[in-house]
């Protein structure tokens, strides 16, 4: 009962630091509605992510996908650059 093809998270965001070798931190920003005043507040969280082939640069879009642990804080693998930056 092995699933090779499982739904994993995907998250879209930028890379804000690539100064480490083989890990990018991307910032993955999300609009939610206030309980009470209906306003819409920015919530972003900082993931950090895999890059093996050290491809991205600051700035650049990317997606990332949720993978198995592969360090103490690297839960996420960059999947593709959307948008490399300008």
């Amino acid at each position: 009962m092995s699933e090779t093809n499982r739904n994993r998270k995907m998250r879209r965001g930028a890379v804000v630091s690539n100064a480490m070798d083989k890990s990018v931190v991307v910032v993955v920003e999300r609009k939610v509605r206030h309980k009470l005043y209906g306003k819409f507040i920015r919530r972003r969280v900082k993931y950090m992510a895999h890059d093996p082939a050290n491809e991205c640069n600051i700035g650049d879009i990317v997606l990332i996908e949720e993978c198995r642990p592969l360090s103490r804080k690297k839960r996420w693998r960059v999947k593709n650059i959307i948008q490399q930056a300008a």
